[in-house]
């Protein structure tokens, strides 16, 4: 190995060595996680393979600096580099999506929709949002959430063809008359109408709040229209499909200097002390350097293809499930999505997950609309795209996929809804063709696994 050429690289080495000899407990689990990774396929819809760059971002020594405040108007000294790391993140955002406002400090997708929600609402206020059953977030309204505890939340779901019901979602804002309408979703897998839903919003003169968090992108790569100009709010997580450290993002449009409920200044100043102090003390600095680093791969041509491939490979993955006689909900995906039902294989989602896991697929459990299952256990298996993307993996490769998990699912006796057993045979092929996959598509960014 080549001797270290800068600070920051011998920064890193020295931490990798410290772990090794101070702390081998630790350092064995974290490189068992490594190999793990590399040796299974992760189909969660709800994260993705960060760029090695940006996970090193994390690791920096912005997480020494108490930054809180914002770029030139901090609380405490030694914040020259941090505002221009914080500076970097807010100019990428902006870029990317095309917002004129970016507060890029809070620590999840949760949190930014909460500061949202707390920024143009009072406690008790109505709420509109997607159920939960139907493709929505734990945050857009649900009785477990903060959201649909502290606000009066009704929902919208889908129609008879499993797409969102604008007609019901404009029903229901006429009668409840809520003051922020949620647009976006966990669980779905088609194109949001995102002027439709201002159209709703506008009706009752409430706020719209569109969540990106699945499809942000998709969204930056112009395959999923942007909600930008439609929504008064935008907001998203950066780990899912922005490739880059855990935290969130909150962005505004054409109305971010639109006056704010009370007149207490315009939106974008209200989000801003809503994130911090109302919500955030110091922000986590070097999270901000990692979405830097994550929006700059985003704004690359190198991710427009990754964005394509994630969509490619999703319609591809649906369709070789319908080939094989399973019911994808909404028949289809036009994003990262695929959600499907396992009802008629005789098991319930959380055995499919566990089986699945077992075998060396990640995947997860995931209610199916009209779900007479619990959230525990579920009618379904939600998939995604976005690591496989990062694997480089053809259209084709997703046939194979569907062929390893349909042999595990044919293999599973069901003993309880949440008590199982494989066939020791299926469970061997699987993880022969699970091993085989992993090393002809290796994570392109990682180094190869040692032993």
């Amino acid at each position: 190995m080549s001797e270290p050429r800068s600070n920051l690289e011998r920064f890193v080495l020295a931490g990798v060595e410290r772990l090794r000899e101070q702390d081998p407990v630790l350092y064995e689990i974290l490189d068992n996680e490594y190999r793990r990774q590399a040796n299974v396929l992760s189909m969660v819809a709800s994260s993705s393979i960060a760029d090695p760059s940006a996970l090193i971002c994390e690791a920096s020594t912005a997480m020494n600096v108490t930054a809180e405040g914002y770029p030139g108007r901090r609380f405490h000294a030694g914040c020259r580099h941090i505002d221009q790391i914080e500076q970097l993140a807010i100019d990428r955002a902006k870029e990317v999506f095309g917002a004129k406002f970016a507060n890029v400090q809070p620590m999840t997708a949760t949190s930014a929709n909460e500061v949202v929600m707390f920024t143009v609402m009072q406690a008790g206020d109505k709420l509109l949002g997607m159920e939960l059953d139907s493709g929505g977030h734990l945050t857009h309204g649900s009785k477990a959430s903060i959201s649909g505890q502290v606000f009066d939340a009704v929902g919208y779901g889908l129609d008879e063809n499993e797409r969102i019901d604008y007609d019901s979602a404009m029903r229901q804002a006429l009668e409840h008359r809520p003051k922020l309408v949620i647009c976006g979703t966990t669980a779905y897998a088609r194109e949001v109408d995102w002027k439709k839903f201002r159209e709703i919003a506008d009706a009752v003169d409430a706020f719209l709040l569109a969540d990106i968090t699945h499809i942000a992108g998709l969204v930056a790569a112009g395959i999923h229209p942007s909600p930008i100009d439609h929504a008064h709010f935008t907001t998203t997580c950066t780990h899912k499909q922005l490739y880059g450290g855990r935290g969130g993002l909150i962005m505004i449009g054409k109305d971010y200097d639109q006056p704010a409920p009370g007149g207490k200044g315009t939106l974008a100043e209200m989000i801003q002390k809503k994130v911090f102090p109302f919500f955030q003390g110091a922000p986590n600095q070097s999270s901000i350097a990692s979405k830097a680093r994550g929006l700059a791969f985003v704004g690359s041509p190198e991710f427009k293809a990754v964005a394509q491939r994630i969509v490619d490979l999703s319609r591809a993955l649906a369709g070789a499930f319908v080939e094989k006689g399973y019911r994808v909900i909404t028949g289809g995906s036009d994003n990262h999505i695929v959600v499907v039902d396992v009802r008629e294989k005789g098991i319930t989602g959380v055995n499919a997950e566990k089986a699945l896991e077992d075998c060396g697929i990640v995947v997860n459990k995931n209610r199916i609309p009209f779900d007479q299952r619990p959230p525990s256990i579920t009618s379904g298996i939600r998939l995604g795209t976005n690591g496989l993307a990062i694997r480089e993996m053809e259209p084709q490769d997703m046939v194979e996929c569907v062929d390893i998990i349909h042999d595990i699912l044919q293999g599973v006796r069901q003993e309880s809804d949440t008590k199982y057993s494989i066939e020791p045979a299926a469970r061997a092929r699987a993880e022969e063709g699970v091993a085989r996959l992993c090393k002809l598509r290796p994570i392109t960014t990682y180094p190869p696994v040692v032993d």
